[in-house]
């Protein structure tokens, strides 16, 4: 890998289900340490393209590289962090975090030590041996994204994480999230129906159009960070939202 190799390369992925296309011969790249977000109407492809990258579909066409590597079909490269946090009930927080190692190799003491960093550096220290039922809906997602981080891969794809939450929450796990994507230094693409998030939260951020699905525009946000919840209102962010709102609402050419 040379240092112009991107963590992540997409080129032509296509597929088709039953003779219908869900996603458009589409190319995208990612580069180390960025936060890309993917925006697009309900349907558009925005999930089939991240199994694609996970490995969980094969495109009828294409190519997927990361870090250089084919990956094309393989699983195993990424963490992959759903909407529904998918935490078992009677596995407590270290346990759930832990989940990926139980499942493929055993736990470690230096897995379980890991998980308990996680915990108290992010926010749960006092909760490491609670179990679901008694953790809020925002404490949840924090053990779901964990758990992701703790497959120690560089590359994580979220997919709508904070679709479910309130609009309070929403935002302070999206202040979260910035704070431990800037200390891991793990490469994101995030998927997102909230054009307020995608800009908050993006580097850049890529806008599909309807099914089928194909990238039409990506918009590079030069908000600086660390972000502020005060930069939501000002005319640089208005400005990128309302390019993305035209793009989604057939205002502006593609």
């Amino acid at each position: 890998m040379t240092v112009d190799t991107p963590k992540l390369w997409v080129e032509g992925a296509h597929k088709t289900f039953e003779g219908r296309t869900a996603l458009a011969p589409s190319t995208l790249s990612l580069q180390p340490g960025e936060f890309v977000s993917l925006v697009g109407p309900s349907g558009c492809g925005k999930s089939t393209l991240f199994n694609l990258v996970s490995g969980l579909l094969r495109p009828d066409d294409g190519r997927i590289e990361i870090d250089g590597v084919d990956v094309t079909g393989q699983s195993g490269h990424v963490g992959y962090m759903l909407q529904k946090d998918l935490l078992v009930p009677w596995r407590s927080v270290v346990d759930n975090i832990t989940l990926g190692a139980a499942l493929t190799r055993g736990v470690t003491k230096a897995d379980r030590a890991q998980a308990i960093d996680f915990a108290r550096r992010y926010g749960l220290g006092d909760f490491l041996d609670h179990y679901p039922h008694a953790l809020s809906g925002g404490m949840r997602q924090r053990v779901a994204l964990m758990r992701t981080l703790a497959t120690n891969h560089d590359l994580l794809l979220l997919d709508e994480p904070f679709g479910a939450l309130d609009s309070q929450t929403r935002l302070e796990m999206q202040q979260w999230l910035l704070k431990v994507w800037a200390e891991t230094q793990r490469t994101v693409l995030f998927v997102t129906h909230d054009v307020d998030e995608s800009i908050f939260l993006s580097d850049r951020i890529l806008v599909m159009s309807p099914r089928p699905g194909r990238i039409v525009s990506e918009l590079v946000v030069n908000l600086p960070r660390p972000r502020t919840l005060q930069q939501m209102t000002e005319p640089d962010f208005i400005a990128v939202k309302r390019q993305i709102l035209d793009l989604l609402h057939g205002t502006a050419a593609v």
